[in-house]
């Protein structure tokens, strides 16, 4: 049997590449001698920056930046590639403002700043690069952009025409003006492209501050008071750029810095996938596989809205693979997953658990949990091969 394992990180516990070696190690507990090939699949959250350049051959590089609660922080972002057009940067937010780095009893995304990517940014300009591909996903943030753009020269003032620092998603309920004359100049020669979640919007029914703020710390009343600063900050944007952001694909990534990136400085935003993929072997590491399995942190009604597991069980169905995902949580509306490919989940949680004790046991468990979901195939294949060889099917 052939499988392949492409998991994406179990958010604050498992990196994708952790994943994979528990996943693999488990599958070959029960069946030693499988063909298993791993992948390590990144959407653009943490571990983005390492696993592309683990996979170009490229070169890390490590620089201190301003974290999401304003203290000092050491940080990375790589270069691969010397080609025609140039070489290219590549940068994880969440390595500059991930909620990683935002300790639990300060979790408040009224408080938090994207202001270290924008310094990654810079650093990356400073190695003479021609491209910049950035990342979004697992954010601590909910500025819009807003600490990156000025990091990078932005200024925004209030209506009195003092001018703001931004250190928060708070601070752009005093935005009346945004003054880009002094922003870099080295970005109007830099190509960014940035890969994000298309399905992320800046404002509305189903806008950043609502959908993800409380994954970040925010309270009821607190994602009202965000929605209502980045509707300000949109509004501003709009008169001051010329650009609606509000709705916009991508817009809402990352706590809004796809509305920052792509109004402020100039960035191009992409389905995350039509980017990524370029560098991954994905479509040929199906072709030689029999069963594949996948994982992230939680399955839910969200999944199908470009998480890894339906992204990996819809170019698997091109194939006509059978996908499995194992999951840390399994939530609300798991089911419509299998509309889309997934032909079969479970939580690798083996008895109930608090969070902290899951992060403490997410490697053994999903180990084991793995191993026993390979057991369960292998008797159905025993049984389908039982009942084929009595004639009973075709």
């Amino acid at each position: 049997m052939r499988i392949l394992v492409v998991p994406s990180g179990f958010k604050e516990s498992l990196g994708a590449e952790e994943a994979a070696r528990c996943m693999k190690a488990g599958v070959l507990k029960v069946m030693p001698l499988a063909t298993v090939q791993t992948l390590p699949m990144v959407d653009g959250g943490e571990g983005f920056t390492k696993a592309i350049v683990n996979m170009t051959d490229g070169i890390l590089h490590k620089v201190n930046v301003t974290g999401p609660v304003g203290e000092e922080i050491q940080s990375h972002f790589g270069i691969f590639g010397v080609e025609k057009s140039g070489r290219t940067a590549v940068i994880e937010m969440a390595a500059a403002g991930g909620l990683r780095l935002v300790p639990r009893h300060l979790r408040d995304p009224r408080k938090t700043t994207t202001h270290g990517v924008g310094q990654l940014v810079e650093a990356a300009l400073n190695k003479g690069v021609e491209r910049i591909l950035i990342g979004c996903g697992d954010s601590g943030t909910s500025d819009g952009g807003a600490g990156m753009a000025q990091a990078l020269g932005v200024k925004f003032f209030d209506k009195e025409g003092n001018e703001i620092q931004i250190t928060g998603g708070t601070s752009l309920s005093q935005v009346s003006h945004i003054d880009t004359s002094l922003l870099d100049p080295r970005l109007e020669h830099v190509q960014i492209d940035v890969a994000c979640n298309w399905f992320n919007k800046l404002c509305g029914e189903n806008g950043v501050a609502r959908v993800f703020g409380p994954q970040k710390g925010a309270t009821k009343e607190q994602v009202i008071e965000l929605e209502a600063a980045l509707e300000q900050y949109a509004s501003v944007i709009q008169d001051d750029i010329g650009m609606d952001v509000r709705d916009t694909p991508g817009s809402g990534a990352s706590g809004g810095l796809g509305a920052g990136l792509q109004a402020l400085i100039g960035a191009k935003l992409h389905p995350r996938y039509d980017i990524i993929m370029k560098y991954m072997d994905l479509n040929k590491m199906l072709l030689k596989s029999d069963l594949v399995f996948t994982a992230e942190g939680s399955i839910d009604y969200q999944t199908p809205r470009g998480k890894i597991p339906a992204e990996v069980a819809k170019c698997a169905k091109k194939y006509g693979l059978p996908v499995i995902a194992l999951a840390g949580t399994v939530g609300k509306g798991a089911r419509i997953n299998y509309d889309y490919g997934i032909d079969a989940y479970t939580s690798i949680l083996p008895m109930p658990s608090s969070l902290e004790n899951a992060f403490i046991n997410a490697e053994k468990w999903l180990r084991d949990c793995t191993e026993s979901t390979m057991r369960t195939v292998l008797v159905g294949y025993q049984l389908a091969s039982r009942l084929n060889n009595k004639g009973h099917v075709s």
